[in-house]
């Protein structure tokens, strides 16, 4: 390995180049790695099980099985890339053990940081989320709005950013990018799978007054603003929300995904704030024995965080431009939670009941 020479060189990772990708496995990993493939690009991939793999095994370069903090297994990953896109991050559990947080989404990016500039690495993106910007109380936020983490998922996904800003200070040959995408879905992820089979089974809840808004976007759009990441020059050390074209009231995106899988509106409208304390009472019983809570904070904050964001300078400077709506891009997830199983058949067609709420007012385009 190559150290890395003082100058910064720019360049543009093009078709034919190499890509590390650590979470080449994942839901975006998955999706991301093929994209490359397809437009003819080198991948290798870092995995942490093998079976996770096992659709990319033969295509891709190379497959590594292992933690984002084994040195040997990320640097032999990284050997001889042109580009690293870092996915890894931890799976959020309010039992998990804290320690787990820090490991993961500071040290492993420190890990990986490390082995790309001894590589030689031109390009290094980092994804983040838009969960460093916690609870927004000024919409829509960009780029610019303030840090407001609210978990240790979010606080150490800010300090895995903060490590990449301060990286990208230094004078190196690697440029640093950082992606907040909005909350991802789409065909392969099962994150939204819950909402729907309690949609299906009319038991999902609605908690307060659902106002606040919620910004989603589709597997595909996100899929395109790394690749504009990866390939547009002099944007080192800068970093871009990737969003979808619009973001919703949290009663329409609910509305929305209920039409989408021709469902009627959910009927269960409770108060927010004892479901929030009873909440508090499950991770203290809950938490101290490992045990995952029914219950806990971050999954009720769902109805509460405000989260609407620009993506107007990944507009301007990336040329990204969203493509596929929400009610598009949730109806491609329901027909592929249908075709594997996940939800049963429906061959209803929506009603007038499950329409979204019509005021212009409620609906916003970043």
């Amino acid at each position: 390995m190559n150290d890395a020479p003082e100058t910064r060189a720019e360049g543009v990772i093009g078709p034919g180049a190499r890509v590390a990708i650590t979470g080449g496995a994942g839901f975006l990993g998955q999706h991301l790695t093929e994209a490359l493939l397809t437009a003819g690009y080198s991948v290798s991939i870092l995995a942490r099980r093998a079976e996770q793999a096992e659709p990319l095994r033969g295509r891709v370069q190379r497959i590594l099985v292992g933690d984002i903090n084994d040195a040997d297994a990320v640097a032999e990953l990284v050997e001889d890339a042109d580009a690293v896109i870092h996915l890894v991050s931890n799976f959020r559990t309010a039992s998990g053990p804290p320690a787990s947080y820090y490991t993961t989404n500071l040290e492993g990016t420190r890990t990986t940081l490390d082995a790309a500039r001894a590589a030689g690495v031109k390009r290094f993106l980092y994804c983040s989320t838009i969960g460093v910007h916690g609870h927004v109380e000024s919409t829509p936020a960009d780029e610019s709005s303030p840090y407001n983490p609210g978990d240790l998922y979010q606080l150490t996904k800010v300090q895995g950013e903060q490590l990449c800003f301060e990286r990208a200070g230094e004078s190196t040959n690697m440029e640093i990018v950082i992606l907040r995408p909005c909350s991802q879905y789409g065909p392969g992820d099962l994150r939204m799978l819950k909402m729907f089979r309690m949609l299906e089974k009319r038991t999902f809840p609605m908690l307060g007054a659902c106002r606040e808004n919620f910004h989603a976007v589709y597997i595909d759009d996100v899929v395109d603003g790394f690749l504009r990441a990866l390939t547009v020059p002099g944007i080192h050390g800068q970093a871009f929300i990737i969003g979808g074209p619009e973001y919703h009231p949290l009663r329409e995106y609910i509305a929305i995904a209920a039409k989408a899988a021709s469902l009627p509106l959910p009927w269960i409208r409770l108060p927010y704030w004892p479901f929030y304390l009873a909440s508090v009472v499950c991770e203290a019983i809950c938490v101290p024995f490992g045990i995952e809570p029914p219950l806990h904070r971050r999954r009720l904050r769902f109805y509460r965080n405000n989260r609407a964001f620009s993506i107007r300078k990944a507009r301007d400077v990336l040329g990204y431009e969203p493509q596929v709506s929400l009610h598009e891009g949730l109806a491609r997830t329901v027909a592929w939670y249908r075709e594997k199983g996940y939800l049963p058949d429906h061959d209803t067609s929506p009603t007038a009941s499950t329409d979204a709420p019509r005021n212009p007012g409620e609906r916003r385009t970043p």
